[in-house]
């Protein structure tokens, strides 16, 4: 049983850098259910605080997701039209370039990073705002979009580490 939930916990790490980058999947919480997961085994137990503090940084860290990019966009001078456009723009980029083939490679990594940017644009042009003021609003959500990505990779990235770590440690014993 141990094995099939190592097992378990390495592939939801996968999942959860995939998620981390692809707002349909929720990486960091499919992280800490892999590190949930390997806390039932019997060869690693993490502590209560450890649990504890890694949910609470899941947690705050999902909802910063949603909070930063739209922080991004009104710190740089954006409207409620240009952080709709924003969202409008992430979903288009994650929805319509797939059912286009457009998933994989460059340009579907450019369609990732570029749907809040030109959705945020759009926003702002279709409320009437002027093309500098659009552009900033865009730039704006764009650093708040890599912000909260850079976030949520960061937490998978050390939840990562410790369940390696805790597996070699687990199978030199």
């Amino acid at each position: 049983m141990d094995i099939f939930l190592a097992i378990l916990a390495i592939v939801l790490i996968i999942i959860g850098f995939i998620g981390d980058v692809l707002p349909v999947i929720p990486g960091t919480i499919v992280t800490y259910a892999a590190l949930i997961v390997l806390h039932f085994t019997n060869a690693i137990q993490y502590s209560a605080a450890t649990l504890i503090v890694t949910g609470v940084l899941c947690v705050v860290i999902t909802l910063m997701d949603y909070i930063v990019p739209a922080w991004g966009t009104k710190k740089f001078g954006g409207t409620k039209s240009g952080v709709r456009g924003s969202t409008i723009g992430l979903i288009v980029s994650v929805v319509v370039l797939p059912i286009l083939g457009i998933t994989i490679g460059p340009f579907g990594l450019v369609g990732l990073l570029a749907g809040p940017f030109v959705g945020a644009y759009c926003g702002e042009k279709l409320a009437g705002v002027d093309d500098e003021m659009a552009l900033r609003s865009a730039f704006g959500s764009f650093i708040g979009f890599l912000a909260g990505t850079f976030m949520k990779l960061s937490y998978t990235f050390v939840i990562c580490f410790m369940i390696v770590r805790d597996l070699v440690i687990a199978l030199i014993r």
